[in-house]
């Protein structure tokens, strides 16, 4: 793993997912090395030649450059992250997802968290404190065994659903992202989340090209056709349905 502290220029950005949003990205790269990650066009900026979870970029005058901008910032939302994992295992260390919340809370800006780690349970006594936050983990799969193979460094689909428990046992809103959709039993996945969220995204597997010779390998290829992810997608949402919690379906 190539690990570098670099200095930023920037870290405000307006997110491409909504034009009244704001991205806070305090890390380039992951290391959770997800084999389906969109965000691998990132490489195209930073010129980085290793492979996508192969390297990390620490901007760690974040929590600086955010204390100036925010000042002058729109008090739209604020969304930590959209290219990166805000509580991968180096923010353990870095805390720079804690401090830039820390400023975040100050100024009371309505967040978004979107994490496949138990690590944001580190910050749970700032979390409370927000008028406006809303904090969801990735689950792609209910199945061990495939979450290990697409995402191997990630912390377990047990801890992830335990962690939503715990956000949602504090009066956090709390969401799932079951996207994209890997190989799943539907019922078994809602009925996991079905006290723990108030609402959920789901989404396909974007691009398929990237990753196909990986389903191959495992034989999975009936799982990525668009059939597959329209039928899981709809039978997730009438599950939800049953509990009257709220489904985006975003594709």
């Amino acid at each position: 793993m190539k690990i570098r502290e670099i200095e930023a220029r920037k870290i405000l950005t307006i997110s491409r997912i909504s034009e009244k949003m704001y991205s806070l990205n305090p890390y380039i790269g992951c290391q959770h090395a997800c084999k389906y990650c969109y965000a691998t066009f990132m490489k195209r900026f930073t010129g980085h030649k290793e492979m996508w979870g192969d390297f990390i970029d620490i901007k760690v005058n974040s929590p600086f450059l955010l204390s100036k901008e925010i000042r002058c910032a729109r008090k739209w939302e604020i969304m930590l992250s959209s290219v990166t994992d805000p509580y991968q295992p180096l923010e353990e260390k870095y805390a720079l997802t804690r401090r830039c919340l820390e400023i975040l809370l100050e100024y009371q800006y309505p967040v978004s968290i979107l994490t496949k780690s138990s690590l944001i349970l580190r910050d749970i006594n700032l979390l409370t404190h927000f008028e406006k936050l809303e904090a969801g983990l990735t689950i792609t799969t209910d199945d061990e065994n495939i979450k290990k193979i697409f995402e191997p460094y990630s912390s377990s689909i047990y801890d992830r659903i335990k962690t939503l428990e715990i956000l949602h046992h504090h009066k956090i809103k709390t969401y799932a992202f079951i996207g994209p959709i890997l190989p799943l039993n539907p019922e078994n996945l809602a009925k996991k989340l079905w006290d723990i969220i108030d609402f959920v995204y789901i989404d396909r597997m974007n691009y398929c090209y990237k990753i196909v010779n990986l389903y191959r390998k495992y034989g999975l290829e009936n799982y990525l056709t668009i059939n597959y992810f329209y039928k899981i997608s709809q039978e997730l949402k009438k599950l939800f349905d049953l509990k009257g919690i709220e489904v985006r379906i975003l594709f």
